[in-house]
């Protein structure tokens, strides 16, 4: 998980666009023990903490819902069907990645 983290920081740090624009990005991963964490950030290094975090069934209804801790990470309980997960840091910031997606 650590090398997971490193790598999501240094791909933040190298990816930083002119200082005025900066785009959301996140990376989840399956934990293999029924859970998945998901790292968050920006592309101008900046942190993810307190952003919304929703977890949702392809028709749009909300599972669970959170916020990035202080280490811009969220981990939740895989859920049974079929979801997406939505960073949601207000309009333009908005990055959702579908749950098949999720590997370990």
């Amino acid at each position: 998980m650590i090398a997971k983290r490193f790598i999501l920081t240094a791909l933040l740090l190298t990816s930083a666009l002119p200082a005025h624009a900066h785009r959301a990005m996140v990376l989840c991963n399956d934990n293999g023990d029924n859970t998945i964490t998901c790292q968050g950030g920006f592309s101008d290094g900046s942190s993810a903490s307190g952003v919304s975090m929703r977890v949702e069934s392809t028709d749009s209804r909300i599972l669970m819902q959170g916020r990035m801790g202080e280490d811009s990470a969220f981990t939740f309980t895989k859920p049974r069907t079929p979801f997406v997960v939505v960073f949601d840091a207000g309009a333009d910031h908005r990055v959702t990645v579908p749950g098949r997606q999720i590997s370990r």
